[in-house]
């Protein structure tokens, strides 16, 4: 039998995700939008699904909503295919009437659901990361070194090897050692890819093929509950435990920096992650929208998502999400909006104008560098985002500093004339 059909794959998706708050306030870590409009949950199963594994649990747990709305709207997988996309929220149980405490606690939970008997390997993958990985050759590895466990890694530098797991290796690529988040590079200098540690360390993805067997194994013997610190290390010590090494671009956004950096990244002439590649779409929810508008207006390294409407504004560096108005003057440079869920009617506007309330988007003459501005923001004629004294961290009244990046928060209003 093709061993991708006896794959099933496991999306973890239900951590709080409070290093990315406050776009994490109402909304679950995979569901935070990305790009312009796709959501970060949308990299995972486009990986998997380019890799005809079309058998996806989502796990979710805290703020589930935004995300259970969007799998829905997004994912129609054909019937004939035998495959699906779907969420596995945290249930309560007989047995059981906690959350989940943890990565692995959550697959133990939920494998009562992984009984299909065709079903021999489990998946694991992160619902937080950017990269591009034909999940094949994992599963071609696993099955050609008759591995129980397979952890996909990442070569890291030094000056990051305390952020990971780092994997020390034989010859033949089999994992002898692990330590986790090492802060002492003593403890790891002999897991060096080279004597010199020049070539960095085997850092883990966070993305870890199992023999179901191994798996059920490993979760039900006792309760340990994360991957990363207990689950892998016992594997090691217990099971056929292999590194699969990808060169290839992959990054973590765990934070509001990284989520901002990385963002940006694509707005480069050559970005490392290609987003124009017709033979590995990136999917995401198919909405119908208008092509962008521009009245003219200067753009300048940035993307502009379908339905937008940029009037007489200058652009740089920036992202401009689904359905954003930006008003006439408006000056944007390295900022990420995630644009609107819909457009406001003329009767609408027509009230915000006799109320004074700004208009869903951007007004006229703002000026905004170095922000991130959530979704269905109203931001003022005259308003000025541009953190003038170089904060670093802050919570204000309506907005947050985070290593100084700005973000308003999901359906803020700026009034007009305000400066952050």
């Amino acid at each position: 039998m093709n061993p991708m059909k006896e794959v099933l794959c496991v999306i973890l998706g239900g951590g709080r995700g409070s290093r990315l708050y406050p776009l994490t306030k109402e909304r679950c870590k995979p569901a935070v939008p990305l790009f312009g409009k796709h959501r970060l949950i949308d990299i995972p199963i486009s990986n998997c699904l380019n890799s005809d594994l079309t058998k996806i649990y989502i796990l979710t747990q805290f703020n589930s909503e935004s995300l259970n709305k969007h799998i829905s709207r997004t994912y129609k997988v054909d019937h004939f295919s035998r495959g699906f996309v779907e969420v596995m929220a945290a249930e309560q149980s007989m047995d059981d009437t906690n959350w989940f405490q943890g990565t692995a606690d959550a697959v133990r939970r939920c494998l009562k659901h992984f009984n299909d008997p065709y079903i021999k390997y489990i998946l694991i993958l992160s619902g937080d990361q950017l990269y591009k990985l034909n999940l094949r050759d994992v599963v071609r590895y696993h099955v050609s070194k008759k591995a129980e466990v397979t952890v996909a890694c990442n070569r890291v530098g030094q000056e990051e090897a305390a952020h990971f797991g780092i994997m020390g290796i034989d010859g033949e690529n089999k994992i002898k050692k692990f330590t986790e988040k090492p802060q002492d590079l003593s403890e790891i200098r002999e897991m060096a890819l080279d004597k010199k540690g020049k070539r960095g360390f085997l850092g883990s993805m966070g993305i870890y093929m199992f023999d179901k067997a191994a798996l059920i194994d490993l979760l039900t013997k006792d309760y340990k509950v994360d991957f990363g610190k207990e689950i892998i290390p016992d594997a090691i010590k217990s099971k056929s435990t292999f590194a699969y090494i990808f060169d290839g671009y992959w990054r973590d956004i765990g934070t509001i920096k990284s989520f901002y950096e990385e963002n940006l990244m694509l707005t480069k002439p050559v970005p490392p992650l290609d987003m124009f590649d017709e033979a590995w779409q990136i999917f995401t929810r198919p909405r119908y929208l208008p092509p962008a508008k521009f009245e003219q207006s200067v753009i300048k390294n940035s993307i502009v998502a379908e339905g937008s409407m940029i009037q007489s504004a200058e652009i740089t560096d920036s992202i401009i999400g689904l359905r954003l108005r930006v008003g006439e003057g408006a000056v944007i440079k390295n900022t990420i909006s995630m644009g609107c869920d819909y457009y406001e009617t003329a009767e609408q506007i027509e009230e915000n104008h006799r109320t004074g309330l700004p208009l869903r988007g951007i007004g006229k003459n703002a000026h905004i560098e170095k922000a991130i501005l959530d979704k269905n923001v109203r931001i003022g004629d005259g308003v000025k985002i541009v953190n003038s004294k170089a904060v670093e961290n802050f919570d204000g009244p309506n907005y947050f500093i985070r290593d100084g990046i700005v973000i308003i928060s999901k359906s803020t209003t700026i009034p007009s004339g305000t400066v952050i």
